[in-house]
């Protein structure tokens, strides 16, 4: 059994990397979407599974630990599903019977799991993008029936990144007062 008001990510220094002000386009997209995954890390660094599942404002379901959930299905999506085709990949939470399963079916007991979940996915898709050299040539998976190129999907992960952190920042905020880059 997980102790709720243990410490689930603890707090570390702030070591993402410099963007590059001028840079070749794939090393650019590169830095901003490692920079954003390191950046939930540290929204949620120092607290506890039970304030990682603080919920904002009703009617909202949304939390610290559901966006970390969101976005580790976002990433097995795109960047395993869409980028390799790839066709036995698990919803990690969401499913017919609960479509919003990654913000509704959180529990204080399933967030040090939900974060390592994170974790082992990113390291996955890190390395499944790596993999691809051509930012414009359609990948082996489609969305919709559509082709799509690597320079999409990396620019979408980003723009959902940048959203879903504008969400955590604020959530943290109302948490313990925390604010920052």
């Amino acid at each position: 059994m997980t102790d709720a008001a243990a410490v689930v990510v603890p707090d570390h220094e702030d070591a993402r990397p410099d963007i590059p002000f001028i840079s070749d386009e794939r090393t650019g997209l590169d830095a901003w979407l490692e920079m954003y995954r390191q950046t939930v890390l540290l929204k949620i660094a120092g607290l506890s599974a039970e304030q990682l599942c603080e919920r904002s404002v009703p009617p909202s379901t949304m939390s610290l630990i559901g966006t970390v959930r969101h976005l580790t299905e976002v990433e097995a999506y795109w960047l395993r599903v869409v980028l390799d085709d790839e066709q036995d990949v698990p919803d990690y939470y969401c499913r017919q019977a609960s479509p919003d399963g990654d913000f509704d079916d959180i529990d204080p007991a399933t967030a040090a799991r939900d974060v390592q979940a994170y974790r082992d996915e990113i390291a996955r898709c890190r390395e499944r993008a790596a993999a691809w050299t051509d930012l414009e040539a359609p990948v082996r998976g489609q969305r919709h029936g559509q082709d799509v190129a690597l320079r999409w999907i990396l620019v979408h992960l980003i723009e959902e990144y940048a959203r879903h952190l504008g969400h955590m920042d604020l959530l943290r905020e109302a948490i313990d007062g925390r604010t920052g880059y």
